[in-house]
């Protein structure tokens, strides 16, 4: 396939993605505060498995499964569940070879919405990097999916988009105009991008939780290698091996 004639979309909530026809194309869920970053941050340090689901319900249904449970609503743990979606509770020594069953406000609605894709990834700015290589390598029509909160657009996954759109504009891929705005933002916003989301509202949610070190980190690039993905419903580490294979 002639990479000149892919695509490179940005989808700014998932309340628009019917418009996007995805079923031959990568998406890349994006939830950078907090979900996609504590899932790849998981998944760097040993998690088995991430079983995405939409209700608080559905995750309690898996109590006695010997999974871990994590729940997450408006920024804040679910009462009676292990965790939430704080990359500090996905540390080697809670997750390692561990299943974790995960509820949030907006990324695992997101991945939900995405399943009809050819393939499902997760994104964060820690394994910025090794996705966009992947990305490239892949040759394939590409959307972004922000996750947003409730339906609605926000900055943070919007920069990432940019961030990502930053390294793959070279390779020759046609944007759409949401790709523009992300990759226009991105630039304003480079430089210090924890300055640049004070002004974002959910910075606001997540200061009045008193958890600015999870901001932080979550804007951390390049500390994590590995590539989440989807593979019969669940969240699986990609092999990269199987992806990149060393030469002989």
């Amino acid at each position: 396939m002639n990479t000149s004639k892919l695509k490179l979309e940005v989808c700014l909530t998932p309340a628009l993605l019917h418009l996007h026809d995805i079923a031959e194309s990568i998406v890349v869920v994006i939830d950078i505060f907090r979900a996609t970053t504590s899932i790849c941050f998981g998944i760097e340090n040993g998690v088995k498995a991430i079983i995405p689901v939409g209700t608080i319900f559905e995750c309690a249904s898996y109590r006695n499964s010997g999974f871990l449970l994590a729940a997450e609503r408006n920024g804040e743990i679910v009462e009676g569940f292990h965790f939430g979606n704080s990359p500090f509770a996905y540390t080697p020594q809670k997750v390692n070879g561990k299943t974790i069953v995960l509820t949030t406000t907006n990324g695992t609605r997101a991945i939900h919405e995405a399943k009809q894709a050819h393939t499902v990834a997760i994104g964060s700015f820690l394994n910025l990097d090794a996705l966009c290589d992947w990305l490239k390598a892949e040759n394939r029509n590409i959307c972004l999916l922000c996750s947003g909160w409730k339906g609605k657009t926000n900055l943070e996954d919007t920069l990432f988009a940019g961030a990502v759109i930053e390294q793959l504009k070279e390779a020759g891929y046609t944007l759409d105009d949401a790709g523009v705005l992300a990759s226009d933002l991105y630039s304003l916003a480079k430089d210090d991008l924890r300055k640049y989301l004070q002004k974002s509202s959910h910075t606001e949610r997540l200061q009045k939780l008193n958890i600015e070190e999870d901001i932080i980190f979550c804007l951390g690039a390049n500390t994590t290698s590995s590539i989440p993905i989807l593979k019969d419903g669940k969240l699986v580490k990609l092999d990269i091996e199987a992806t990149f294979p060393a030469n002989v």
